[in-house]
């Protein structure tokens, strides 16, 4: 029989697609646990990178262990506990389901996260003294995606250590400057709040006022990004996101 018939032809094109989508399924099966240990050590790279912590050479694993991660009820501003335990509460999936989180009035949501989750998950460095840095998660829409990240403050709740994304889809080359060194480099050493309490970190339109010890750069052509910035950063340190647990961490009674 000959092989150009169009019976055989069909025949080896459904062979053909059944063998390669085992090899894909299969490798995907394979690589999922590489996949998942991955960003997990990418995500506490970013808690380390945000706390001046990271050192290039050594094990972020190794360098994790001085990190200490508790859980805190945004509306009492105090420590808590899940039922499923700190390790795999994920307060992104929190934030989406109704039981767990808070709708957001137009007026609340600055950072255009439609719903708070109830509950966050941060990250303390503990000395001799008390909380030396604190690391909070913070995440807000930009441009074209919600940004999330990381802002560390100092033992003072107010000094500001370091701030940095770990995931966006802003323009790479414009909104996509979030992501430069240089930019990030302004955070530290500002002021998250002014002396009557308000936020007070700032992301300018523009240039900083030169000697203010609370605004930082804007992002050059990326307006919007920078804006997007500023109003996640003013969410997350007001009533709405930890500005009740910084104070009560201030005053031991968090």
């Amino acid at each position: 029989m000959s092989n150009d018939t169009i019976g055989k032809t069909i025949g080896v094109a459904l062979a053909l697609c059944i063998v390669c989508s085992v090899v894909v399924s299969t490798a995907a099966v394979m690589l999922k646990p590489a996949q998942i240990a991955n960003k997990s050590l990418d995500f506490k790279r970013n808690i380390l990178l945000a706390a001046g912590l990271l050192e290039d050479g050594k094990s972020v694993e190794e360098q994790f262990k001085q990190i200490t991660t508790k859980l805190v009820d945004l509306d009492t501003g105090k420590f808590t506990e899940v039922e499923e335990g700190t390790d795999k509460y994920d307060q992104r999936k929190a934030s989406k389901d109704p039981a767990r989180s808070k709708e957001l009035s137009g007026d609340e949501d600055i950072a255009k996260i439609s719903s708070r989750a109830d509950v966050a998950k941060v990250y303390l460095v503990e000395g001799a003294n008390g909380v030396e840095t604190v690391i909070l998660p913070i995440k807000g829409y930009g441009l074209w995606s919600t940004l999330y990240g990381f802002l560390a403050l100092g033992s003072d709740f107010n000094t500001v250590v370091g701030m940095g994304f770990y995931e966006h889809a802003e323009t790479p080359g414009l909104g996509g400057e979030v992501d430069n060194p240089n930019w990030k480099g302004l955070f530290p050493g500002k002021k998250a709040y002014k002396a009557d309490g308000t936020v007070g970190l700032t992301v300018k339109k523009g240039p900083a006022t030169v000697g203010s010890e609370h605004e930082v750069d804007g992002l050059s052509g990326a307006t919007l990004t920078g804006k997007g910035v500023d109003n996640l950063i003013k969410f997350w340190l007001g009533e709405q996101g930890f500005a009740g647990f910084l104070t009560n961490l201030k005053n031991g009674e968090a």
